[in-house]
């Protein structure tokens, strides 16, 4: 199979841009694929991109070229905004190419993409046809005019039914997908699938775990930082914290006045592996709709058990007792109760629900069964219709 993977980078680096490089070189070992890469830029060049991302006409002229050049079977886009534009999926429908897009955030539903602002979760745009509410609140980079900009992007296109010419949406979760379905987005159900994102990890390395909690991810008031320190701050537990972030000082005030609660900076991988493959848990107590968690899988390849919140992604990945436990999101007490509970346990049901984190890895988050799983979303959208001339 030929595919044609289109991706606009960030300006700065995230998981999108690393979803789309392990899907590159996955689907490399047995398919014939093509990449085609914008990146998003600053200063004036940032402006220009953002004022001709409605209709970008040079990016259109890439795409033709890169369509004409590869003869793709299907085009695959997962990013956008802004450098390339909705005009993607137009040019490759009119060439006759089918396309599927990851939805990695919930930027066509609501300009914050995250559905968070201000410190709470926010969901007046899910409903609405068109999001005066977020426009008045500047929810993207606390801009009006930037989320007027992007509200209006999307809403045009929904007008002209460029979403719905949209082969195949994949989610990362059913709970995404119930989201998108159930909004003014007005996509068919049947157009969306649900299919995670992967980590490449080893086996767990059967060495003792110790008595500490740990948590990995970006320092973040989304994060849950605030909820993880106030939970933390008067139990003795110890906890060790990997990440950067706005809130790192807060971070680092917090290891002074309690000295069972370590900040080990930013981390590389391998230092992240060793970690989760020594604590007796991981805490993810984020207070937003994640997208998918990389931090979840690999704590589920390390076969480490993970305490979440009781919200969006964390409840579709987390079983109760079988790979983890689930607090409700933002409530520091109810953590706390948690995490004593979970070290009153006795170590057979402790090593029972590691075991179960592992198998959860297994069964849905390995290499081999995303690859299965795309190239099965990919056959059903190119079985459907024949190929334009």
């Amino acid at each position: 199979m030929r595919i044609l993977i289109l991706h606009n980078h960030y300006q700065d680096p995230g998981g999108e841009d690393a979803v789309f490089e392990q899907e590159r070189i996955l689907l490399s070992t047995t398919e014939t694929v093509s990449s085609l890469t914008f990146k998003n830029r600053k200063g004036w060049r940032g402006v220009w991109q953002t004022l001709w991302s409605p209709w970008n006409v040079w990016a259109a002229q890439r795409i033709k070229q890169a369509i004409q050049r590869h003869q793709p079977d299907l085009i695959h886009i997962h990013n956008l905004h802004y450098a390339i534009g909705p005009i993607a999926v137009v040019i490759a429908k009119r060439m006759g190419i089918p396309v599927v897009m990851t939805l990695h955030n919930y930027r066509l539903l609501c300009p914050s993409a995250t559905l968070f602002h201000h410190g709470k979760l926010f969901t007046s745009s899910l409903r609405a046809q068109y999001p005066w509410k977020a426009i008045r609140l500047g929810v993207h980079s606390h801009s009006i005019f930037k989320t007027c900009w992007l509200a209006s992007t999307t809403w045009l296109h929904k007008k002209l039914g460029t979403w719905q010419q949209v082969d195949r949406y994949i989610t990362l979760t059913d709970f995404a997908r119930q989201l998108f379905i159930v909004s003014s987005f007005n996509v068919s159900a049947e157009k969306f699938v649900v299919k995670p994102n992967f980590v490449t990890r080893s086996r767990q390395s059967g060495q003792p775990r110790e008595k500490h909690f740990l948590f990995v991810g970006r320092l973040t008031e989304e994060k849950g930082v605030k909820v993880l320190l106030d939970a933390f701050s008067t139990t003795g537990l110890r906890l060790r914290i990997a990440g950067d972030g706005p809130l790192r000082e807060l971070v680092k005030e917090a290891t002074k006045k309690q000295p069972h609660i370590t900040y080990l900076g930013a981390l590389r991988p391998a230092a992240i592996d060793a970690e989760l493959a020594s604590c007796t848990a991981l805490v993810f107590p984020s207070i937003w709709y994640e997208g998918m968690p990389i931090t979840l899988l690999e704590a589920f390849a390390a076969g480490t058990p993970v305490i979440a919140s009781d919200l969006g992604a964390m409840r579709s990945m987390i079983t109760e007792g079988q790979n983890g436990w689930r607090f409700p999101a933002g409530d520091a007490t109810i953590l706390r109760q948690k995490l004593q509970q979970w070290l009153d346990l006795d170590e057979a049901s402790r090593r029972r629900i590691g075991n179960g984190a592992r198998l959860t890895y297994e069964q849905h988050y390995t290499a081999e069964r995303n690859k299965a799983r795309l190239l099965d979303i990919y056959q059903s959208v190119t079985a459907q219709r024949p190929r334009a001339t």
